[in-house]
């Protein structure tokens, strides 16, 4: 894969996959796009203490990284899990200076994040512990009734239509708890209804700028 780094309009950077024709994030801002709709429209929607967390997409650790932030911050624990097909080099991600927006004293955090091993569950922060799967989601089995939330941060069903099909979303409903949710940038027609066949409860919401309208799919039993 060609990888090239851009700025996008919020002034942080994403990374642009030719081969794709993708981008990791939106072009109209990584940062507040992932903050709109992780934490904003995911993480900030769950009311207790212990969560455990699901992201299909490590991707650049952007989502982990805000992820973390806002448990040391609020003094919740999060067991933050993420599966990833193709790890983007750590000194790639650097390039990413995500901590330049964000407030340089998570450098340590960013970088420990990217730098842990893979496949082991490991205590990051104390409010923290971050599992990377380095895996293929088609060849992976998700424990049942696992996790409060997902963020779903696959490329979009134009680039990858294979990780928008009924048999991956199974997999997401299933691995949810009763009264979990996943949460997605994507509010594609076709994906709604996937969704809605498996027997998730749709919710559209507001979009980030650049985008009408995100989606958060509840279980609701």
């Amino acid at each position: 894969m060609n990888y090239r780094v851009i700025n996008t309009n919020d002034g942080s950077k994403t990374i642009y996959v030719e081969e794709l024709d993708e981008t990791y994030h939106s072009s109209h801002g990584a940062l507040q796009e992932a903050v709109h709709i992780f934490i904003n429209n995911g993480i900030k929607s769950i009311n207790q203490q212990q969560i455990a967390l699901f992201e299909m997409g490590f991707g650049t650790g952007l989502n982990a990284l805000l992820t973390a932030i806002y448990a040391q911050e609020n003094n919740i624990n999060v067991t933050y899990s993420g599966i990833e097909a193709y790890p983007v080099a750590f000194e790639l991600a650097q390039e990413m200076d995500y901590c330049a927006l964000i407030g340089k004293e998570h450098e340590h955090l960013f970088s420990q994040l990217h730098q842990c091993k893979w496949d082991v569950l490991e205590t990051i922060t104390p409010n923290f512990s971050l599992q990377k799967i380095h895996a293929k989601i088609e060849n992976y089995t998700l424990p049942s009734n696992q996790f409060d939330c997902i963020y779903f941060d696959a490329f979009g069903p134009r680039a990858q239509e294979d990780m928008w099909t009924i048999q991956i979303l199974q997999k997401m409903y299933n691995a949810l708890k009763p009264n979990g949710f996943l949460i997605t940038y994507c509010a594609k027609g076709q994906v709604k209804r996937n969704l809605k066949s498996l027997g998730f409860e749709i919710e559209p919401l507001p979009g980030p700028p650049g985008k009408r309208e995100i989606t958060r799919a509840w279980k609701r039993n």
